[in-house]
């Protein structure tokens, strides 16, 4: 076996945000008068030598393939967008390395879908990416969304759940060229990414935009995602969001999203509804919201920037609301088999209509192969034609 580059195993453990102590311990090291830790740094220095097997654990923490610990020096990083989720000093926790692969996964993703749309002659420039400013006042905002998509609020609030209007929403976007993924793991649940690590990706292109939501958030708060996300490409700011107002494209993109779910006269009548329930506050809320198929979260957000919560009242309702969901969560859980849904339909789902119609147009013309296929849509290449429907 050739010998690993002892700086490449230093570098892809620092680029999944992992400390010495972290990594030894999710690779199990164990030596006979040295801790974990310094059995890994004694491998990131050169004065030991990692096995194959133990190469390949660190393949699989890491999110690198096995091949890149051989290289003589790191390879050189695509742009992955600017980080909008927190202040600039914030220290992640464990899931930051599969966030950042998760982004690299969509760029190579995005990379092939681009070069399918050229091959097939479908590069047709998207005129919404790149075309807003954070200047543009909320209301015209809003309004440039509706007319570009055809957004109908009425029809969305229609939907029998907030499962089903997001898909209404997401077929507006889709329809305009914009490929929206509901990605929360990296390919399988034991690599599932908390909605702390991340809520959201946009990756603004003209031809190929993508936005990427995180599954592992609640049905309720999907299409604010979405619509979060689709401000951000009409930016043109490809970035990561979680949940920030402090940057002011989140906060802008917030409003947008926010506003363009629920009107702030709306905002004011759930209020003062849930306040004179007889039921508590937050149940009220959570029940208010739900009929417009949108999140507790996001009406307590509106009442916030409404001046009707202080930024205090906000974050302690913001906190319990996702207290409440994360039990719900769990007790929803413990009732269900772990046999899951039909793979190919959830796959479809994760995927969308949108990029499922492309892939299998582009088998069909002969533009791309099956294992690009899979790689796009996140199977085996095996799985390809029966999911795309060949």
């Amino acid at each position: 076996m050739s010998i690993p580059n002892p700086d490449i195993l230093r570098w892809a453990r620092e680029g999944a945000g992992l400390s010495l102590e972290e990594a030894a311990r999710k690779l199990s090291l164990k030596s006979k008068g040295m801790s974990g830790a310094e059995l890994l740094s004694a491998y990131e220095t050169g004065t030991k030598l990692p096995t194959q097997k133990k190469l390949m654990d660190m393949a699989k923490q890491y999110h690198r393939p096995f091949i890149t610990f051989f290289l003589s020096e790191p390879p050189m990083s695509a742009s992955m967008g600017e980080d909008f989720r927190l202040l600039p000093d914030t220290q992640f926790d464990e899931h930051e390395g599969s966030v950042k692969a998760l982004v690299r996964d969509i760029y190579i993703r995005q990379s092939i879908v681009k070069e399918a749309l050229i091959d097939g002659d479908e590069d047709v420039g998207i005129e919404f990416v790149s075309e807003g400013s954070t200047d543009t006042p909320i209301k015209k905002a809003c309004q440039v969304a509706i007319n570009y998509f055809n957004i109908n609020i009425e029809n969305y609030r229609r939907n029998a759940n907030p499962h089903d209007a997001f898909n209404y929403l997401r077929r507006c976007v889709e329809r305009k060229g914009i490929y929206v993924l509901l990605v929360g793991d990296l390919g399988s649940h034991h690599s599932s990414i908390s909605t702390e690590a991340f809520r959201g990706f946009a990756l603004s292109d003209p031809i190929a935009p993508f936005v990427v939501i995180n599954q592992n958030d609640s049905k309720a708060a999907w299409s604010f995602t979405l619509l979060h996300e689709v401000v951000h490409v009409w930016l043109g700011k490809t970035g990561i969001s979680a949940q920030n107002n402090e940057h002011i494209v989140e906060r802008f993109c917030n409003d947008v999203a926010s506003n363009l779910l629920v009107t702030s006269g709306e905002v004011i009548k759930l209020y003062d509804e849930a306040m004179h329930s007889d039921e508590d506050f937050l149940p009220a809320l959570q029940r208010l919201a739900q009929n417009l198929n949108i999140s507790a979260s996001l009406v307590a957000y509106r009442l916030f920037r409404q001046n009707m919560i202080s930024q205090t009242e906000w974050v302690q309702v913001r906190t319990e609301l996702r207290d409440l969901w994360l039990k719900s969560k769990a007790q929803q859980k413990s009732k269900t088999s772990d046999a899951g849904g039909d793979f190919y339909n959830t796959r479809r789902h994760r995927a969308g209509g949108a990029l499922i119609e492309l892939v299998r147009r582009s088998l069909h013309d002969g533009v791309i192969t099956e294992t690009k296929a899979g790689r796009v849509l996140g199977v085996s290449p095996g799985n390809v034609a029966q999911m795309v429907g060949l």
